[in-house]
């Protein structure tokens, strides 16, 4: 069993015997000797959402002791539309404790996620990874706790339809092989994914599975185990090229577009979140909903409008976020309820020992099934920059514990009924709503920028380039445009599928 389980594990871990937090530049050097290592790659996300890559042949000791100690240049005005060409270059510093043995090169290569420095070597204070670093200090800074999060990755893989055993239209979820085509596929991403240092909850398919001219699209998904927010960002970045690559070596196509075509589900990007402190969960007293969870809900209300600017980053975000698709339109949040923005979902709160009601032969277990509390927001999708939206998430938790009145707010947002039944439409009409196009996001980040540029977070610089890019869309009326005509969404999803 230890074999198997050494299969899933980051090779780095298994070799130095100490968590990946720890890694030093010693550590890294010593495993590259060891394991003749051939190559070293930088990585880092840039404007686009996406990873680039630096390769480095390990010419000596001392080039690689350099280029570990000192990282490199790169052309930032190529990487950020916020800079300029004039004083456009920037730091790569490689963060020790990312480092993965990459799945797919022929050579042995190491790889690493970097941090951006500018000329006077300090943190870019503009890069999405510092602004989420900067975010979660300020959530410690303020409320004397740490901010974690995990996030639902959902995707389409797109292959020649086939003929047997042709999967239910609409009810792919957790759906079982031969109707389920791509379990395998799900299955091995998820090892590479767990081989990079990724912490996996599971994987399932989902309820998306339609055919189109002649091609099958399968809806799948992989949830990760709740961690530190700047961890999380990294994991789900890594993840999303390891599902690419690994697509790539089989002939699949991969989208994590928001929507694809209407009257399907589109795929979200939901995002758990808990607080913590000393090591344990604080969503929970008593068995109940706490006081800091519900606090922290009163700030995701209150951004909400704002949080779309960072989490649904192209016009079809919009085609998603309609009501009964399972996509939140409403500001407002609930129990086990998937018509709310921000749901609650069954936190093992029973004083029942379930494990033992199903296996007889069982003592109860007595296991603290409070550290497994968490809320969800619901409205961010595939397009999404992680960093800037998880920033956003901790910025909104945080301000729920600076404003006086969070427990009002979280009382007056939180529904337990369906919203979008007929019998409940005064309630519905209660409820602010999530914007409707990019322009709208632009709009209402306008508005609220000043609570997330507050603590020194997110730079002015970064609230105007989100802005302007959001605004450039000139989406208003768009999906009121498109409502009747397949062809227009065709070329508009078209447009936007590799997205984030």
């Amino acid at each position: 069993m230890k074999d198997e389980l050494d299969m899933n594990a980051n090779l780095l871990v298994e070799f130095l015997q100490k968590p990946s937090s720890e890694f030093t530049k010693a550590d890294i050097v010593s495993y590259i000797k060891d394991k003749n290592i051939r190559m070293v790659n930088f990585m880092y996300p840039a404007g686009d959402g996406r990873l680039k890559t630096l390769n480095f042949v390990i010419n000596n000791a001392a080039y690689l002791d350099a280029i570990l100690t000192c990282g490199e240049r790169v052309d930032g005005s190529s990487l950020f539309s916020f800079i300029e060409a004039g004083s456009s270059d920037l730091y790569v510093i490689p963060r020790f404790r990312t480092a993965f043995i990459d799945p797919f090169s022929e050579l042995p290569t190491l790889s690493m996620l970097c941090s951006f420095f500018n000329k006077d070597g300090e943190p870019l204070e503009s890069s999405p990874e510092y602004t989420l670093h900067k975010a979660s200090k300020a959530f410690t800074d303020v409320t004397g706790m740490q901010f974690e999060a995990m996030g639902e990755l959902e995707y389409y893989v797109i292959a020649d339809e086939e003929e047997l055993f042709p999967a239910t239209d609409q009810r792919g979820y957790h759906e079982s092989g031969p109707y389920a085509k791509f379990n395998q596929f799900r299955t091995q991403c998820m090892q590479y994914i767990a081989q990079t240092g990724g912490q996996i909850k599971y994987g399932h398919s989902e309820v998306g599975n339609f055919t189109l001219n002649g091609k099958i699209y399968e809806q799948n998904e992989i949830e990760f185990l709740p961690t530190r927010v700047e961890d999380a960002a990294d994991q789900l970045m890594i993840a999303k090229w390891v599902i690419r690559n690994l697509a790539y070596e089989y002939g699949l196509d991969i989208t994590f577009a928001p929507k694809i075509t209407a009257g399907k589900a589109g795929s979200g990007l939901h995002v758990h979140m808990r607080i913590m402190k000393d090591g344990k969960n604080q969503m929970l007293q008593n068995g109940v909903l706490s006081e800091t969870a519900r606090k922290a809900i009163a700030g995701m209300m209150k951004l909400a409008p704002s949080i779309t600017a960072f989490g649904n980053t192209n016009p079809t975000s919009y085609f998603r976020l309609v009501p009964h698709q399972e996509a939140p339109t409403n500001i407002c949040w609930g129990d086990r309820n998937r018509s709310v923005l921000v749901r609650v979902p069954l936190g093992w709160a029973a004083k029942k020992d379930m494990c033992s009601l199903a296996n007889p032969l069982e003592a109860d277990s007595h296991y603290d099934t409070t550290q497994k509390q968490t809320v969800e927001m619901r409205s961010p999708d595939g397009s999404a920059d992680l960093y800037q939206l998880l920033a956003g998430l901790a910025v909104a938790c945080r301000y729920g514990f600076e404003i006086p009145d969070a427990l009002d707010v979280a009382d007056k947002t939180y529904v337990n009924v369906n919203i979008h039944q007929e019998e409940n439409k005064a309630r519905l009409e209660s409820l602010d709503q999530l914007p409707d196009s990019c322009v709208a996001s632009a709009k209402r980040l306008q508005q609220q920028r000043t609570i997330f540029e507050q603590h020194n977070v997110f730079s002015p610089s970064m609230i105007d380039g989100i802005i302007k890019k959001l605004e450039g869309y000139n989406d208003t009326t768009l999906r009121e445009d498109l409502t009747n005509d397949p062809e227009g969404m065709l070329e508009l999803v078209n447009r936007y599928f590799h997205c984030g």
